[in-house]
């Protein structure tokens, strides 16, 4: 029974040896005046390595939670494999549920670019051996969290080096959205509350929208994947894109797959992604 035990213990711990380390994190963020938490995904490699490792921010999306990408996609394991497979730290941050990762100008509770890129960027590569400019950065997302990985890349080239967008909520005129008209009436109540009234700020809705930043990412030299499925009710917005970036001579990565608007495409989806960041960095000639 004790040798039974004793290789029990043996084989849990050679398991967490190679296996990558799952963090929980509490940040704090000043501008809105609470902590928030994050998921953290530590490569395997890292507890024994002294080198500094290039990190993957991905967002959720809306009506979710930073835990999302580890407890809803059907392979649980996900995250965990591809830090493992790509040796890079995989952080997953908290954007609440219809924040759209942006700084509300109507919320003031609701200051969630402010807390990407100047609170959490801080404190992970205050609390890890991170590189610490854009060449080591990337940053993706799944629908709401699509359109914040571009937004903020986007509005902040000198932080991240590559970002992704799957499933993209890109286009905030919801006219181009192929939904229900009642649900299109919960999420513009929830636009509102972010920017004010569409009707008499279609302005801010013009600025806030993704899809016309094209001109910004092709000046911005930042690498860009896009994907979304062909049945998405978003697929419109996302070929819009495309077809702009390449309309203006953008480089990029598009791509649509059957499916819609669900967590077998996105699990399908982020390997793509990781892969195209993994490369990203080689290309950046990142120094660890």
């Amino acid at each position: 029974m004790k040798k039974l035990f004793l290789l029990i213990f043996f084989l849990c711990f050679t398991i967490a040896a190679y296996c990558a380390r799952i963090d929980s994190l509490d940040i704090p963020s000043a501008a809105m005046g609470k902590s928030y938490k994050a998921v953290v995904v530590l490569p395997k490699t890292y507890a024994k390595s002294k080198t500094n490792y290039p990190v993957m921010y991905l967002l959720h999306g809306g009506f979710g939670h930073h835990s999302d990408w580890t407890i809803k996609t059907p392979n649980k394991n996900l995250v965990p494999e591809l830090a493992d497979q790509y040796n890079m730290i995989i952080v997953m941050p908290e954007g609440e549920v219809f924040s759209y990762y942006i700084d509300s100008p109507v919320d003031k509770n609701s200051q969630f670019e402010t807390y990407l890129t100047q609170e959490v960027i801080a404190k992970i590569d205050n609390s890890y051996r991170t590189i610490r400019n854009a060449k080591g950065r990337a940053i993706t997302g799944l629908s709401m969290g699509g359109y914040g990985a571009l937004f903020l890349a986007t509005r902040q080239p000198d932080l991240y080096g590559a970002t992704g967008c799957m499933s993209g909520a890109i286009d905030l005129r919801l006219d181009n959205w192929k939904f229900p008209p009642e649900t299109a009436n919960n999420v513009k109540k929830g636009f509102e509350s972010l920017l004010g009234p569409v009707e008499t700020l279609p302005e801010v809705y013009d600025a806030h929208s993704v899809v016309d930043m094209y001109n910004k990412m092709k000046a911005n030299g930042v690498k860009l994947i896009i994907d979304c499925g062909v049945d998405d009710f978003l697929i419109e917005p996302n070929r819009e894109l495309h077809r702009r970036l390449v309309y203006n001579k953008t480089p990029h990565d598009y791509a649509e797959r059957p499916s819609g608007h669900t967590w077998d495409y996105w699990q399908n989806s982020l390997p793509h992604h990781a892969l195209f960041f993994a490369k990203a960095f080689e290309s950046l000639s990142v120094t660890k």
